[in-house]
Parts: C-alpha cells; sequence; structure tokens
C-alpha cells in the first residue's frame, strides 16, 4: 500500500511539474502533446500494477490459516512475521524457520504455537484498503478526465496559434501593421495637414476654392480615421494613400502661392478683363485729417478722362452725427495727403451721406434731406448744378446696412458717373442708373433683385456693379455683381480684410486701378486684380 501511494504522490507532482493545471503553458507548447500522452499511458500501467500486487498481497494473508493436523511434534514451521527481540520491528526480516517444542493431547492431536503478527484476520486493515483504492481510483480517473479536457483545449489553442501565424506572416510580407501606434501617426498627419492649410489660407489674397476643397477633405478624413479606429483597421492603407495625394495637392497650392506671379496689365481705363478676380491686403494710407471720431465719410482719387496721370485726392468726414457734410480737403499727391498739406479746404453747405465721389475736378454729392443730386466745383468752391433724381428713396429708409443715410451713393468707372440707390417700385432692391455728368440727366437705368439695406456697401468697375457685405469684424466680403451690359447678375467670393468694423464708403478709380475705403474713420487703398 505504501508503494501504491508513494506512486500516486509521484504521479500527482509529476501532473503538476508538467504544468496540467495550466493551458496556457502547453498553448505554446504544441509539440509536447504527443509527449504528454506516452508519459500518461506509461503511469497508468504502473498504477495498475501496483494494485494488482497489493490486491495479491491481500489475498495471501487471507489464505493464512493453517491446518496442524498433518504436524508432527518438533516440525519445522515457517513464520512470516516473528517479532524481533532486538527492535520489536515488524517490518525486520523474519526467521524462514525455526524449531518450537510441542505437545500431543489426550486424542492424539499434535500441538505447538506459531507466533503471527495479528491473532485474527485483518478484516478492517483489507475494508481499508478498498476504500483507498476506490478513492484513488475516483481521483485517477477525475485527473484523466481533466487531461483528455486539457488535450481538447490544447488542439483548439493550437489551431488558434496557426491561425495567428499566418496572419502574421501575410502582414509581414506585405509590410502592413495595424496598430493603435499607426492611428496616432494618420492623427499627427492629419493634423500637420489641416495646420498647414490654416497657414495657407490665411497667406493667400481674398479667397481660394481648392484650399476651401481640401480643407473640407481633411475635415472628413479626420472623422473617417476616427471610426476606422474604431471599427475597420485592415483600411489603414487606403487613409495613408489619400494623406499622400491631400499631401501633394497641398504642396502645389502651397509652391503657386509662395511663386510671385505677376498679374497681368491692363492699360489704365481699359475693360479688355473679364471682371474683378481679386483684391490685395489693405494700406493703411492714416487716420482722416478730422480724428477719430468722425467715422463716416469717404474719400478717393479724382478720375480725369483728359488728365488720367494727373494727382488730385479727396477727402470728406462727415460730421459725427455721421449725416451732414459739412468740410473737405484736396490734396495734390498722395505724399501731400500723407503728411498733412492739404492744397485748400473748403466748406459745403447741405451735403447728406457718404456717397459723394470727384469726378473731373468736380465733387457729386447727395442734397441734405432731399431727392436732389449737387454738382460742386472744387476749384472754385461752388455749387454748379442741382438735379432731382427721379423716385428715389430717402430719409435713410433704404440705406446701406450698418451705414445710415447713404440713400443716393454716387460711383466712378472706365465709362463715366453713376449713381446707386432704391426706388418704392423696386421695393428696397438696388437700382443703378448712368449719368450725364454735365447735365446729370439719368441716361440709362437697371433693376437689381439684390436688396440694399442688406449690403454694406457698393461701387462700379467697367459697368458691373460689385456688392460687398461683413463676414466678421476684420473681414468683408464682395459677393454680389450686376453686369449692366448683359443685365445679368451672380454671386462672387472676394474677401477684403478691413481694419474696423464697418465700411462707410467704397470708390473705385480706373487710374491706378484701385479701391479707396473709408473704414470707420481710417483710409484704406487696395490693389485690383483682373480676371485675364
Amino acid at each position: 500500500m505504501t508503494s501504491l501511494l508513494q506512486k500516486l504522490r509521484k504521479y500527482h507532482a509529476s501532473s503538476l511539474r508538467f504544468g496540467w493545471g495550466n493551458p496556457q503553458t502547453l498553448l505554446y507548447k504544441t509539440s509536447f502533446v504527443p509527449l504528454l500522452s506516452h508519459w500518461l499511458a506509461e503511469k497508468m500501467k504502473h498504477t495498475l500494477v501496483a494494485v494488482l500486487l497489493l490486491m495479491q498481497s491481500v489475498i495471501a494473508l487471507a489464505t493464512t490459516t493453517m491446518t496442524t493436523a498433518d504436524l508432527i511434534p518438533d516440525t519445522t514451521v515457517a513464520y512470516l512475521t516473528q517479532p524481533s527481540k532486538m527492535t520489536g520491528d515488524l517490518h525486520t526480516p523474519p526467521k524462514l524457520f525455526a524449531n518450537v517444542s510441542g505437545s500431543v493431547d489426550d486424542k492424539g492431536t499434535c500441538q505447538c504455537s506459531v507466533y503471527l503478527p495479528d491473532t485474527t484476520f485483518p478484516v478492517q486493515k483489507a475494508e481499508q484498503l478498498e476504500i483507498i483504492v476506490a478513492t484513488l481510483s475516483e481521483k485517477f480517473e477525475l485527473e484523466l478526465s481533466q487531461v483528455r479536457e486539457y488535450s481538447k483545449k490544447i488542439e483548439l489553442y493550437q489551431q488558434q496559434i496557426l491561425n495567428l501565424t499566418i496572419r502574421v506572416e501575410h502582414m509581414e510580407k506585405s509590410s502592413i501593421s495595424y496598430t493603435e501606434l499607426d492611428f496616432q501617426l494618420l492623427k499627427v498627419e492629419i493634423s500637420d495637414l489641416e495646420r498647414l492649410v490654416t497657414q495657407l489660407k490665411s497667406s493667400l489674397v481674398g479667397s481660394n476654392v481648392i484650399v476651401e476643397q481640401i480643407y473640407l477633405e481633411i475635415t472628413n478624413l479626420t472623422i473617417l480615421v476616427n471610426e476606422l479606429e474604431s471599427l475597420d483597421k485592415n483600411n489603414v492603407l487606403a487613409i495613408r494613400r489619400q494623406i499622400v495625394s491631400l499631401q501633394n495637392r497641398l504642396k502645389e497650392c502651397e509652391e503657386s502661392a509662395n511663386k510671385t506671379t505677376v498679374p497681368p496689365y491692363f492699360p489704365p481705363g481699359s475693360c479688355v478683363h473679364r471682371g474683378l478676380l481679386n483684391v490685395s491686403q489693405p494700406y493703411i494710407a492714416k487716420l482722416n485729417w478730422r480724428g477719430f471720431s468722425y467715422k463716416y465719410g469717404s474719400w478717393g482719387r479724382d478720375y480725369s478722362p483728359s488728365e488720367p496721370e494727373k494727382e488730385v485726392y479727396w477727402v470728406a468726414p462727415l460730421n459725427t452725427d455721421g449725416r451732414y457734410l459739412e468740410y473737405y480737403r484736396i490734396y495734390s499727391s498722395f505724399d501731400n495727403l500723407l503728411l498733412f498739406k492739404p492744397m485748400y479746404e473748403s466748406r459745403i453747405a447741405y451735403g447728406e451721406g457718404s456717397g459723394a465721389a470727384l469726378y473731373n475736378n468736380f465733387l457729386y454729392y447727395h442734397a441734405y434731406s432731399s431727392r436732389y443730386m449737387v454738382k460742386h466745383n472744387i476749384k472754385t468752391n461752388t455749387m454748379v448744378l442741382r438735379k432731382e433724381l427721379p423716385n428715389a428713396v430717402t430719409g435713410n429708409r433704404f440705406s446701406y446696412a450698418g451705414v445710415s443715410w447713404q440713400d443716393i451713393d454716387f460711383a466712378v468707372d472706365e465709362s463715366g458717373l453713376w449713381v446707386i440707390y432704391s426706388t418704392e417700385n423696386s421695393m428696397g432692391n438696388i437700382v443703378i442708373s448712368k449719368l450725364n455728368e454735365t447735365t446729370l440727366d439719368v441716361l440709362n437705368t437697371w433693376q437689381t433683385r439684390q436688396y440694399k439695406p442688406s449690403v454694406s456697401n457698393a461701387f462700379m468697375l467697367c459697368g458691373v456693379l460689385y456688392a460687398t457685405r461683413p463676414m466678421s469684424t476684420r473681414k468683408e466680403e464682395i459677393f454680389y455683381m450686376y453686369d449692366t451690359s448683359t443685365g445679368q447678375e451672380g454671386r462672387i467670393s472676394v474677401v477684403m480684410d478691413k481694419k474696423l468694423d464697418t465700411i462707410q464708403s467704397i470708390d473705385y478709380n480706373p487710374t491706378d486701378q484701385k479701391l479707396y475705403v473709408y473704414n470707420d474713420g481710417y483710409l484704406l487703398r487696395y490693389d485690383v486684380t483682373f480676371q485675364p
């Protein structure tokens, strides 16, 4: 029994040492499965042999009942377990033969004494052995079932490892790695692209449709990467290709923006171009000569078809009420304007609004609280002509958005003198009239579909009306156009930077092809680029 217990303990210890209880140990040692099966088979053989030997010992012990009828005195009797006189240990090797004394009873039966370990058959120990054998058999069956279960798991894990190995080999051959780090790198690249587009947008003059489209694609790409990170990571390569494409397009845009391209030249007073393309950054000349409180007014350069190169500048701030035009200054050059050296300063009576314009040495303005147009000689400082503009609505009813008392707005371009206003019949929409600069008669009239109070200002260029609207406190957009030669109107988008919130007037000069803007008391000037 002791040998059996030792063998079973040794078997159990071996099972623990080889990691039967830990399937993860066998997960990556798939070659150990055949060795494990062989070892279990050998252990089962040894265990069964030990159990058989134990049962044979019990049977042998049970058959040790002796019949002494045939024994004679002084017969040599073999016994197995005579106690040792020195140690009393039952396991001391016994003497196989001994001479014992015997006697014969009255019936002639020979009697002798034989020393046995116990006087009776060990039934209790046999039962205990039987219970131990049953318990060991149950444990053995349990361990064996666990081994079978672990063997199945090992086969399953072995198949999974094989599948992973195939996938890893495929990824290694295709040089693609889909990890969380890949998505972080993608996000960094997209962030760099977005920052580059933002810088490119700020560096470009006006608007650029291509840059806006690329910026929109980058925004969509950011959303797509976030979705892929949580769903399908196998599209990383496609995203990388899209990023490379965007990088190349951005590089081309950046190179084209950095190139110093000379705009096509068009002679002063010429309209062979196809209209307005863009405007430059504003050149801030200075604050108006009356001070920061005089936020309303107008300024510009005189256009004289007979003397186009002659420089004459005018600045006409309104009074602080933003309505009454009383004083104006004339400068003989732009340098004199910057140095506050006017040729003369004059006072006029009863002008209204910021819609004045200088054309061929005559100042045209709207008479105070009326429909009358006034032609004023700046050299003599006298009113030359006063004429009513038919059907014009006044009284600040249809003035520009954010600019009061500009019901009648004069404009000058290559073809001459214009007036911009509204009528009751037009329901507040912009009306354009071409004027005879000598008589102030209306030569022709066009009615647009653009509501005048919804625009911040307007100007004429080669017979085309351009209207603006505010985008923010520092940006204005030229968004609307009406071509008087064709009667066609449309939408454009040319962004203008400004210094302060409101633009009170815009005047175009055909000689130097610049826009003159009165912006909350500051005098701004823009270069104009035309479409070839």
